[in-house]
Order: structure tokens, then C-alpha cells, then sequence
């Protein structure tokens, strides 16, 4: 009892206390409770219908309207990861990338529209913005996660769509020490598709937690290390225009074989001290190291779009070309590198103090911190420079999965005919043609969070009021982005350039060739030259440094300073004879937010790059009201309201700017369009997205266990973020730096009006929808099947959001998908389980990387995902405490596929990612 009340308290005052949720840890032992359990009867249940039991109690105590997933065990969440745990929750979906899912979207709205917390407190990412890449982190580290999807004043940091919120176990929780161990083995389905790949990988982990000094001092302690493979066929189209007889056909093709492998390496520790009943210390830590190395190799192929390209041999079906036979192409073959280092650290020191029978107080500091590096290598070869090799003819047939067969007719692993060169002759350096046989992009971002936190709890008597809350929260948030990259070319020159002394082209080493050539089978080319592209670029390839204006303009750091106050009531008493629980309370979030970069300028005539700040401040506040009403034994209505905000991309909020010229526009009209001045990039006065929200579940909770629940939900969004926002800007200040005939010819004309791009606040729109869940025991009907059950979710979304510049018309929300669903059916007793899971999602906005990795969105086919496992947990005998897992994960094969213009003919990726299986043993004693 002593430690039962001890986690109440904690949660009250870590969450807030309106929140009403308790610690995982307490969730996890209350959870396996029934009323039989409380009548002296011992009933143990775990695995599968504890986590959902545990889930469920945080669900109906919680005032706010949220979704969880518990750990079946310590270090043992019924999943591959996170996200993919998170992905079955109501309302909740997951975008897959690179094979993995890492990004989701709550209610509709992409991960830019949520945020993360790791016990409570808000927290950096390794990702290029605000998104958490949820495999970051360690799943064997967390007991239990919450998705808040209404809003309290004590929640900070809250998102507009809602709050992940990550939480740790709690070693003072347990009265027992428990050291588990266990490994796990994986395999991809499909055989590694480049020879220096991987198909087999592992996952190790172990958890260790004991208590000391009388049960007053508790320790808790985890570390993890994986290697996971991945296999992934690519296809990528350039896009399809029109050919002289209006129809659509396919302009270019990018077709890859790409092997991955993902080390990390992950601890975790809390020390938890409470010596009385009016004091209690938590001190958590988390590391995550991560290096992933993707191997790319295929060959680039450009069809309609190519210089000089015939097409004969034309099949056309309702206006699309589905097969042509296009001459005189010069393929581009690819033997890319990448490889990406992350670290994460984040540490966190809570202290609760009595300080009298009716006042409480909270102080909390916290620190996180995530670098990423990344090196992205590409190298080019093929039949000489400039197109002075030999062509290629190729036959290109649409498929019924909507891919297209490439069948080529020349060899590419010929070395006699195939070179290091720039095929196509598509290098240049902003000023001149460079010999570009391949490409280095070095960026490198960190971000770093500090915060404090304190609060004082009061408690109220004689009202229905039970007491008040004031707090304050600080936080400093920088995010730092570099970029560094380089021209590759062959070595012989100075400066990549054919007038420099470069080398059009440079002949196969012997030494670059794997003893293996890969097959792109899965389209008709049967064999490329299949080189190591870190012996290129270490001895065949010079780097020269890449000094375009577009290339130098990219450095930035935006950094946030926010301080955040909130005041509170909380709701405790009767409405007519229910119990009826809530809160009422207002945040006022004061934000000073400033951006260091550069930007781009003329002067005497050239392109130059001076430095630039900028910085603004403004104030937020928000109301928000929750109420929950216990109609009848286990049937709760819940309402909540409340203004919430999030704050944009912080790569938007980057005062970066990259003007350009081009003089081939003089002379063309006064039509800001069509000036030869145009500028590009972000904007520092940029404020955060604003929405009102009304939330309503009606939930019905069984007394053997198991629940329904629906939800509705509606959002008016305003301030929203336009990204393509263009704006008239005057460019006459340029003027003197240009000759006087030109400049004389742009006044004349008007044309020294041109646009300026940058996001701005000038959109807004509606969300809606509905999402209902079933959480069933089969016990429920007979006790015969006792251990079956279900869990099973459903939620419709529909947005509507408009821009100011084109009211007209609406916008699709990146990561949206109208329908979602999730269905589990399980079966667990007497140590035995077994678990079939498969959720759909209807097509989306997807984010992707585009040129040069920076981030583009495309409309992502729906995808239906089929998982299963099966396990045992010896309950007796020697092997007490051990356990066999065996699970597999995308049985359906199911690819990654997104398209434009709303026509799924036109594919533009294609990703084929394979199934994964796993076999794993844990052990705890």
C-alpha cells in the first residue's frame, strides 16, 4: 500500500493533477486486477490482456480523452517498436520509411501537428524538424505510452492533433528485484539485394531493477543493442508529360535495389529516492546511439525527357502510354552510400515536496540534446561523357501493380564500354558546366532543449472544487542546421570543369569492382556494374567544394525561448447524483524566437552571401475546460475544450533568403511572375499554427473487463502555415548593380517587382471526425473462451483548409488518411499466446525525400498491413520465467507506393520492402 499511494501521488503531480492518469508502473500492477481479485481470489493475468487491462484503466481514470499501450512486461512491449504499437490506437496511423514506421499522424494531421513527451517533458529529435522518429528510441525502455488527444492547462507543450507522452518504469513501483534478459533474431524475407547488404540481424536487451535502504532507494537499469536489415525494391518515376498527341507518358525512370542496416546501441536509468512521505527524487536517464547505412545501386534512365530520345512502338490505353520502346537513351548508372549517426541524450530530475497537509510542490529540470550527421555519397558512370558514348534502346511496359518493366538492350556491366563520367552532362557549378561523376552531401543539425518546471498544488475544501494548481514552465530550445557538399569528379583537373583540365571521363579501377553484380530483375535489366563506392570516392574521385548561391545559403539556427504559466481548478464532486470529475484552466505561453542564417545578395554584378539574424516575440493564451460524468456504473461522458497551438516547422522559421536572376525573363512584362528577381526561403516572424477544439467520448466499461468507446472531434484551425506563400517584393535596391542597358530595359519594363517565397500565417480550415473502439474479452459472452478477445478500432476524418492566396480551393493535410482501422484478435492462457494484427489506411499525403533529401509530399496509396505472433512463457518447472516469441511482420508484402495528380497510373515511387520475421527468447529471474 505504501508504494500504491506513492505512485498516485507521483503521477498527480508529474501529469497534473486533473489528469487523473496514474504511473505506468501502478498501472501495470493494478491493471491485472478483477473484481475477483479484490474479493481475495487470486487471478493472475499478463501478456497480452494485461497490457490492454492497464491501457484501459489509465483510459476510464483519465479526465482527458486518451488512447494508451501498456507493456505486457518489464521491457517487453507487444511490438516491433513504438510507433508501430502506437499505430493500432484509434484515431492514430503510421507512415513506413525505409521499411520502418517512424512518423505518425494523430486524427489526420502529420507529425508537424503533434508533439512528443518523455515523462512528461518535451523533447528534441534527430529528424530534420519538430517529428520524432520514434526509433530513436528503445522500446524495451518504456512501460507504457499515452496519446492525450484533448488538452490541459497543465499539459505542457501540448500538440493540436495530441500528445505522445513516453514514459519509464518506476523502480520504487515494484517490491522485488528482477534482472530479464533477451535476444532476439531477424530475418528479411527477401535475400539481401546487394552484395555488401545484410539479410540476418539481432536485438539484445536487458533490463535490471532492485530497491534499497528499507525500500526507500530504487534503482532501475536497461540497455539494448540491434542491428536491423532491411531490403527495399525501388522504382522512381521523373513524372509524365504529355507527348505530341496528348497523352501521358513517362518522362524518366529512377529504379534502385537499396540494402539498409541499423545499429543502435541504448541505455536507460532512474534512480528513484523517496525517505518519507514528503519528499520524493526521480532522476531518469536515456542515451540512444544510432548509425544506419543504406547501399544504393540502379541506373537512371532518361525516357521522354531525355536529349534527343526517339519513342516508336507506342501502346496507348485511355490516353496513358503503357508501352513504348525509347532510342538513343543514356543511362545513368548509380552506386550510391549513405550513412547517418545519431545520438540522443536526455536527462530529467523531478522533486515532489509536501510541504504541509494541504500544499504541494513539483520542481522539475530537464535537459535534451540530439546530433545527426549525415554522408551521402552518390557516384555516376556510364558509355562516356556528354552523351559521346554508346545509346541504349529500352523497352519500357506498365505492369498490373502499376510498376514498369525497364528491358535495356546494352550490357552495363561491361567496363569496356562503361566509364566514371557524367553521362548526361548534367553538371554545373551555377556559373559553368562541371564533369560531374558524383555528388557528397555532409549535413550535420543539433538540437538542444533545456527546461524548468515548478508547481504548487493546494487543496480545496467545501466545494465541489478539490483543489488548485499554479505553475510555471521555461524552456530554450536551438536547432542548428549545416550543410556542407561537393562536386566528384574524375581526377586530373582543378576545379571539375573540362576547362580546368578535367577529364570527361575516368576508366572502371579494378579495385571499385564487387566480386557480385546486382540484378534489377524485378523490372527486366538483369545486370548492372556493381561498384564500392567508398573506393571511388577515397582514391578515384576529387572533391571540389560546392559554391552555388543555393548551396551556401542553407546554414541556420532558430532558436525559442518560451515561458509558459498556467493556472488551474480541479473538479471533484456530484452533478445530480453522478460523479462528475474535470478541470477548468488557462495556459499563457510568452515566446521570443530568433533565427541566425544568411542570405544571398547582388553586388556589382555577382552573387554574394552575407550574414542575416532576425527575431521576433509574441504572447498565446489558452483556455481549456474538461469534464468527465460517470452516467452509470462504468458508462463515462467526457468533454473537453480548449485553444491549443503548435509551433511550425523550425526550418521555416529559418531567415534565410536565396535571391536569384534570371536575365532570360527581361523583357517578358511588369507581371511579378515573370521578373527576372525571385527570392526563396523562410521566415522568422512566423507564428504557430492555432486551433479551437471540441472533444466528446462516451466510453462503457465492463466489469469482467473490455470496453467501447466513440469519440467525435472537431478543430478550427487558424494561422496556418502556407509554405508556398509568394509575396510581390520590390527589387530596386539590386538595380545599380546591374549594367545600365539591362537595368535600363527591367525599369522600363516594370519587371524589378518580383516574388518573394516564403510561409506565412495565411490559411485555415476545419477538421472533423470520429473514431470508435472495441476492447473485448471473449469472457465476456462464456467463460469457455476465456483467453480469446479482440481489439479492434475505426476513425473517419474529413478537413477542409484553404489558403488566403487561393481560397478556392482546399488542400490536402500531409499524412491524412480518411479512413483508418485496426483490428487484433488474440488468444492467451496458461502461458500460451497468439496475436493476428492488421491495420489499413486510405491513400494520404506522404512526406518523402526529393532532391538532394530535402523533404517533398506526394499522394500515398492506401495500404493494408498484416502482422502476427505466437508465443509460450514456461510458468512451472526449471524453466520458470522463460519465454519464445516468433512473430511476423508485413505478411501481406504490402509495398509503399505514391503518385501524382490524383491518377495512380502515374506512379512516381514504388517501394517494396519484403516480410520480416522474428525469433527471440527473454529470461527473467
Amino acid at each position: 500500500m505504501h508504494h500504491f499511494r506513492q505512485s498516485i501521488v507521483r503521477a498527480a503531480l508529474l501529469a497534473g493533477a486533473s489528469l487523473s492518469v496514474v504511473t505506468a508502473a501502478h498501472a501495470q500492477e493494478t491493471a491485472t486486477a478483477t473484481p475477483a481479485d479484490e474479493q481475495g481470489d487470486a487471478i493472475v493475468v499478463t501478456g497480452i490482456r494485461a497490457s490492454l487491462a492497464s491501457a484501459a484503466k489509465i483510459k476510464r481514470d483519465s479526465v482527458l480523452i486518451v488512447d494508451s499501450i501498456s507493456s505486457e512486461d518489464v521491457g517487453k512491449l507487444p511490438d516491433v517498436s513504438i510507433a508501430d504499437s502506437l499505430a493500432r490506437l484509434p484515431g492514430v496511423t503510421a507512415q513506413r520509411l525505409e521499411g520502418r514506421d517512424q512518423r505518425l499522424s494523430i486524427r489526420g494531421m502529420g507529425p508537424d501537428f503533434s508533439t512528443t513527451l518523455l515523462n512528461g517533458r518535451e523533447q528534441v529529435t534527430v529528424g530534420d524538424n519538430r517529428g520524432v522518429e520514434y526509433d530513436q528510441y528503445p522500446s524495451e525502455f518504456f512501460q507504457n505510452v499515452n496519446v492525450y488527444k484533448s488538452a490541459d492547462a497543465a499539459l505542457i507543450a501540448a500538440g493540436i492533433s495530441g500528445t505522445v507522452d513516453l514514459r519509464m518504469l518506476r523502480p520504487l513501483d515494484r517490491n522485488d528485484r528482477l534482472v530479464s534478459v533477451s535476444l532476439r533474431g531477424q530475418m528479411n524475407g527477401m535475400d539481401k539485394l546487394n552484395p555488401d547488404g545484410d539479410r540476418y540481424g539481432y536485438r539484445a536487451s536487458a533490463t535490471y531493477i532492485d530497491q534499497f535502504a528499507d525500500d526507500t532507494l530504487g534503482l532501475s537499469l536497461g540497455f539494448s543493442a540491434s542491428q536491423t536489415p532491411s531490403q527495399n525494391e525501388r522504382f522512381n518515376s521523373w513524372g509524365y508529360p504529355e507527348d505530341a498527341d496528348g497523352n501521358l507518358i513517362i518522362g524518366g525512370a529512377k529504379p534502385y535495389v537499396q540494402s539498409n542496416t541499423l545499429k543502435r546501441y541504448g541505455m536507460v536509468g532512474t534512480l528513484e529516492w523517496q525517505p518519507s512521505d514528503n519528499f520524493h527524487s526521480t532522476f531518469d536517464v536515456l542515451a540512444s546511439h544510432f548509425e544506419e547505412v543504406q547501399r544504393l545501386r540502379g541506373i537512371e534512365f532518361p525516357l521522354v525527357w531525355g536529349t534527343n530520345v526517339g519513342v516508336s512502338d507506342v501502346t496507348v490505353e485511355n490516353g496513358f502510354v503503357t508501352a513504348a520502346t525509347f532510342s538513343n537513351v543514356y543511362g545513368v548508372q548509380r552506386n550510391d552510400y549513405n550513412k547517418r549517426k545519431a545520438d540522443t541524450i536526455s536527462l530529467g530530475w523531478n522533486n515532489d515536496i509536501q510541504l504541509n497537509d494541504r500544499l504541494k510542490l513539483n520542481v522539475d529540470a530537464s535537459w535534451s540534446n540530439a546530433k545527426r550527421t549525415d554522408f551521402l555519397l552518390e557516384t555516376y558512370s556510364g558509355t562516356g561523357y556528354l552523351r559521346s558514348g554508346v545509346p541504349d534502346t529500352v523497352r519500357v511496359e506498365r505492369q498490373s501493380n502499376g510498376l514498369f518493366s525497364i528491358v535495356p538492350t546494352l550490357d552495363y556491366t561491361d567496363t569496356s564500354i562503361i566509364s566514371l563520367t557524367d553521362p548526361n552532362g548534367w553538371g554545373y557549378n551555377g556559373t559553368t558546366a562541371v564533369v560531374q561523376a558524383g555528388f557528397l552531401n555532409k549535413p550535420k543539425f543539433e538540437d538542444d532543449m533545456k527546461s524548468f518546471r515548478a508547481n504548487l498544488v493546494g487543496d480545496i475544501s467545501g466545494s465541489i472544487f478539490s483543489n488548485w494548481e499554479v505553475g510555471g514552465n521555461y524552456s530554450r530550445r536551438k536547432k542548428t542546421s549545416s550543410y556542407t557538399s561537393y562536386f566528384l569528379c574524375p581526377t586530373g583537373g582543378t576545379d571539375c570543369t573540362i576547362a580546368g583540365g578535367t577529364p570527361g571521363s575516368a576508366p572502371v579501377p579494378q579495385e571499385a569492382l564487387l566480386g557480385s553484380n546486382v540484378s534489377l530483375d524485378y523490372l527486366g535489366v538483369p545486370a548492372m556494374l556493381t561498384l564500392d563506392p567508398l573506393y571511388l570516392y577515397n582514391n578515384t574521385l576529387d572533391a571540389v567544394y560546392d559554391n552555388r548561391p543555393s548551396s551556401l545559403v542553407r546554414d541556420n539556427r532558430v532558436k525559442e525561448d518560451v515561458f509558459t504559466g498556467y493556472a488551474k481548478l480541479t473538479l471533484d464532486g456530484d452533478l445530480g447524483g453522478k460523479a462528475l470529475k474535470g478541470a477548468i484552466g488557462v495556459q499563457v505561453i510568452h515566446t521570443r524566437q530568433s533565427s541566425d542564417g544568411t542570405i544571398s545578395n547582388f553586388s556589382n554584378g555577382v552573387v554574394t552571401v552575407v550574414p542575416a539574424s532576425g527575431k521576433d516575440s509574441y504572447t498565446n493564451v489558452l483556455p481549456s475546460a474538461q469534464l468527465s460524468v460517470e452516467l452509470n456504473q462504468g458508462l463515462f461522458v467526457k468533454l473537453g475544450a480548449a485553444q491549443t497551438m503548435v509551433r511550425p516547422r523550425m526550418d521555416q522559421e529559418r531567415v534565410n533568403q536565396e535571391y536569384s536572376f534570371d536575365p532570360s525573363k527581361i523583357g517578358q512584362g511588369s507581371d511579378p511572375q515573370y521578373s527576372p528577381f525571385s527570392s526563396n526561403g523562410g521566415n522568422v516572424n512566423l507564428r504557430p499554427y492555432q486551433s479551437t477544439n471540441v472533444d466528446l467520448s462516451v466510453e462503457k466499461y465492463f466489469d469482467k473487463g473490455g470496453y467501447v468507446s466513440i469519440a467525435g472531434y472537431f478543430k478550427n484551425l487558424t494561422d496556418f502555415v502556407d509554405p508556398n506563400n509568394n509575396i510581390p517584393y520590390d527589387f530596386s535596391a539590386v538595380l545599380p548593380s546591374l549594367p545600365a542597358a539591362i537595368r535600363d530595359q527591367i525599369i522600363a519594363d516594370g519587371s524589378y517587382i518580383g516574388l518573394l517565397k516564403a510561409p506565412a500565417n495565411t490559411g485555415k480550415g476545419t477538421i472533423m471526425g470520429a473514431e470508435a473502439t472495441a476492447s473485448l474479452p471473449f469472457k465476456l459472452f462464456s467463460d469457455a473462451l476465456d483467453g480469446f478477445g479482440i481489439f479492434a478500432s475505426g476513425s473517419y476524418t474529413h478537413s477542409e483548409i484553404k489558403y488566403a492566396s487561393n481560397p478556392g480551393d482546399s488542400i490536402t493535410l500531409p499524412g491524412l488518411s480518411k479512413w483508418v482501422a485496426s483490428g487484433t484478435a488474440y488468444f492467451e492462457k496458461n502461458g500460451f499466446q497468439a496475436r493476428v494484427n492488421y491495420r489499413y489506411r486510405s491513400s494520404f499525403l506522404g512526406e518523402v525525400a526529393g532532391l538532394s533529401a530535402a523533404p517533398t509530399f506526394r499522394t500515398a496509396k492506401a495500404e493494408g498491413i498484416l502482422d502476427a505472433q505466437i508465443g509460450y512463457e514456461f510458468q512451472s518447472g526449471p524453466l520458470t520465467g522463460l519465454s519464445i516469441l516468433l512473430q511476423g511482420k508485413n505478411l501481406t508484402d504490402q509495398p509503399f507506393v505514391t503518385y501524382q495528380n490524383d491518377d495512380p497510373r502515374q506512379v512516381i515511387d514504388y517501394q517494396r520492402y519484403g516480410r520480416d520475421y522474428y525469433l527471440g527468447v527473454t529470461y527473467k529471474f
